[in-house]
């Protein structure tokens, strides 16, 4: 049985310049596998030190790497083919960032956000009006925002951090949007255009699309076509095509490779490009 005392002098040597020493370490960290987890993640949260908090994160994640792997796998055998199944394997993914994650805490709190603003829809309202009214709810109630000083941060494409920071990239403050309104059967679905993911409200009667980066605020086509081509993009019918889930599944991963690339964890790359792997080989 490991303790405390053990696994604080096993974080202690980890700071050892001598290889030998590291390297014993780490194995005895693989020996001790998941018994280690609730001692790392105590010292991981308790800790003030920037040094030894990322050390335990790091030896965290070599120890919980392989279960989240298979967990995401058998999620995408079992199929990604709806909302719900989409949110279940977006917060599994975020146990890449967060090893010891408890994923129903942040399903509790999106069926609190539905709860939220549920009353104020069931008014007869028009589509348009019930769309204003959870984009308000959402952008500006909540204050779900882009993160507009550190961008690609990869606490950014988290759901779970985003949740808790209130801030992301524009596909994960859109899976946000899209899970909100899929408790409360609005329909809100995300559209892969290139460089800038987009949301779009398909009613019966319209359709509207939304930047969720620009506080839900509702643009063009014309708009949108401007903008790829001032980004040197050629605008094609594709690109304003609701998304499907494995394509927004894939596009998540490779935006937490990108964030992971600038900051020169390329273990981290390599894990992540195994998922994406798992991904695309369920897009053929």
């Amino acid at each position: 049985m490991s303790t405390r005392a053990e696994i604080e002098s096993l974080m202690f040597l980890l700071e050892d310049p001598d290889p030998f020493v590291q390297e014993q370490v780490q194995l005895r960290f693989m020996e001790l596998g998941d018994r280690a987890v609730p001692l790392l993640d105590q010292i991981r949260v308790q800790t003030k030190n920037k040094e030894e908090k990322k050390r335990a994160k790091d030896v965290l994640h070599k120890l919980t790497f392989a279960t989240l792997k298979e967990d995401f796998a058998e999620l995408l055998l079992e199929g990604i083919g709806n909302r719900a199944q989409l949110e279940r394997v977006v917060i599994t993914l975020a146990r890449f960032g967060h090893p010891t994650l408890r994923e129903s805490e942040y399903v509790k709190t999106l069926d609190h956000f539905a709860d939220m603003i549920r009353p104020s829809l069931r008014y007869k309202r028009s589509e348009r009006e019930k769309m204003r009214i959870l984009m308000k709810f959402i952008f500006e109630d909540l204050n779900f925002r882009g993160d507009n000083k550190d961008y690609h941060n990869p606490a950014n494409g988290f759901i779970d951090q985003v949740i808790e920071r209130r801030k992301g990239l524009p596909i994960s403050l859109s899976l946000v949007a899209m899970f909100i309104a899929r408790r409360l059967q609005l329909p809100v679905f995300g559209v892969n255009m290139p460089i800038h993911f987009m949301l779009a409200f398909v009613g019966e009667k319209e359709e509207q699309l939304i930047d969720p980066y620009d506080q839900g605020a509702e643009v063009s086509y014309d708009q949108c076509y401007f903008f790829l081509k001032k980004n040197n993009v050629t605008p094609k019918p594709e690109h304003f095509k609701m998304a499907s889930d494995i394509d927004i599944l894939a596009r998540c991963i490779r935006n937490l490779m990108h964030s992971y690339e600038r900051n020169e964890e390329h273990d981290r790359v390599q894990e992540l490009k195994s998922l994406l792997g798992l991904v695309e080989g369920e897009a053929v």
